[in-house]
């Protein structure tokens, strides 16, 4: 038997006009929206505005709907009609259809709202919730294992690396603590803009002038979702009008992660060239194998994990630059790319989760080092004559390194040709002291 259709005509008429992409409003805005409308009825119960009966019959639908219940209800493409309406009033039909009692789409669910400030604040506190409950836990776990790796691979010295070229020794472990610092970091940029995106526009309605709703509702409404949700960073605008007419947050936040899915192609594509090989390439790193590499080479293991974490940095990438162009196409009161705005950074976030999760657990953890290639790594390095700089200065050291690549032979056997003493290169050219930097002791 199939299943009621709750809403009604615009929904119809939406659905009707935009058969664009066949990709629905993200499921979390839909959600956000039942949330807004169950407290605004319950505010104005309170405020006198709505019958009590009726404000709770209201309040219980949009429960409903903020629960995830009647997803399925809400089939209107994600681009549709720029600020939202489309979608405002398929939840407000919705709500109505739920609550009976005679309840009015506009006049009693959508009281003391426009699509203007409810749908961008349903699509603020959907990436506040998403960023706050899923995205930085998951970086949390990351870092972590990071940390972890920072701390066991700590003592295997390597070469470091420099524009591609052998550069002075470091260890594994100083690399991964400088990727941990990385995604340590991308938290603080996101949790710097949270603040800016829990600054909802509720109660400005049409243009930002507060029109056709009472001066306490949005407070009201805002101590509601504060308590329903314990999201700590649901906050007034800073300016009805600017809240109104841009979306300057979202570009914001969209920026941090941005910055994310830069930080975490820096470290895949460490890994992966790290795990280059096993013979024939860098070979520094084992990497976790988790499934064949090839249909026609035996043995083969590919870089899997990293190639994800490019491959979804890469469209993070893209989706920030479709929200900074959503972002500047706002005009006077009001931006009208919400919609687009809203589809690629809950995408954003989803695939940055899903992916430090997969890339900590899948990747990270799994790690071991490659010690012979390491060692080689370590020993090959020319660069460690940059120790006997203080030494014998840089010209020199420059001779014997020269000499040393043309010959192939070992630099401390050129280095004694050229006059070094032995005892004197032996104590200078310790590999582990040298990636110690001037913290050693």
């Amino acid at each position: 038997m199939a299943k009621k259709t709750l809403y009604g005509g615009e929904t119809k008429k939406a659905v009707d006009n935009f058969p664009i992409s066949g990709e629905t409003v993200p499921a979390a805005v839909i959600h956000w929206l039942g949330r807004i409308k169950g407290a605004a009825a319950r505010t104005n119960a309170e405020l006198g505005k709505l019958d009590p009966a009726l404000a709770e019959s209201i309040a219980g639908a949009a429960d409903a709907v903020g629960r995830g219940e009647h997803d399925d209800q809400f089939p209107i493409d994600v681009f549709q009609t720029g600020s939202g309406t489309s979608s405002n009033m398929n939840a407000n039909e919705v709500i109505a259809a739920l609550a009976g009692r005679g309840a009015h789409p506009n006049d009693h669910v959508n009281m003391g709202q426009s699509s203007n400030d409810v749908f961008p604040s349903a699509v603020h506190l959907a990436a506040l919730d998403q960023a706050t409950n899923t995205l930085l836990p998951a970086l949390k776990q990351l870092e972590r294992s990071l940390e972890r790796q920072a701390k066991k691979l700590d003592r295997y010295v390597k070469s470091g690396r420099t524009h591609l070229m052998d550069a002075v020794p470091v260890t594994l472990g100083q690399e991964f603590s400088g990727y941990a610092a990385q995604i340590r970091l991308a938290q603080q940029r996101i949790q710097a803009a949270l603040e800016h995106v829990g600054q909802i526009p509720l109660g400005g309605t049409a243009t930002g002038t507060g029109l056709n709703t009472h001066p306490e509702f949005a407070g009201k409404v805002r101590k509601l979702l504060v308590k329903e949700s314990r999201l700590r960073r649901i906050a007034p605008p800073a300016d009805p009008f600017e809240a109104q007419a841009n979306r300057d947050a979202l570009v914001e936040l969209s920026g941090a992660l941005k910055v994310l899915a830069v930080s975490l192609t820096k470290i895949a594509q460490d890994i992966a060239l790290m795990g280059s090989g096993p013979r024939a390439g860098i070979g520094e790193l084992y990497l976790p194998e988790l499934q064949k590499g090839s249909s026609i080479m035996p043995g083969k293991v590919n870089p899997v994990l990293p190639e994800v974490v490019l491959q979804v940095s890469a469209q993070v990438i893209g989706n920030d630059t479709a929200i900074t162009i959503g972002g500047m196409q706002g005009q006077f009161e009001l931006n009208v790319r919400i919609p687009l705005i809203a589809r690629n950074l809950l995408q954003s976030i989803h695939l940055l989760s899903t992916t430090a999760v997969a890339f900590a657990e899948k990747c990270i953890d799994g790690l071991q080092p490659n010690r012979d290639g390491l060692k080689r790594s370590a020993e090959s390095t020319l660069a460690v004559a940059t120790a006997l700089n203080e030494h014998i200065g840089y010209d020199k050291a420059t001779t014997i390194v020269k000499k040393a690549s043309d010959s192939g032979r070992t630099l401390r056997d050129v280095a004694i040709e050229e006059g070094v003493e032995p005892e004197l290169y032996d104590r200078v050219i310790d590999l582990r002291a040298i990636a110690a930097g001037n913290r050693a002791s």
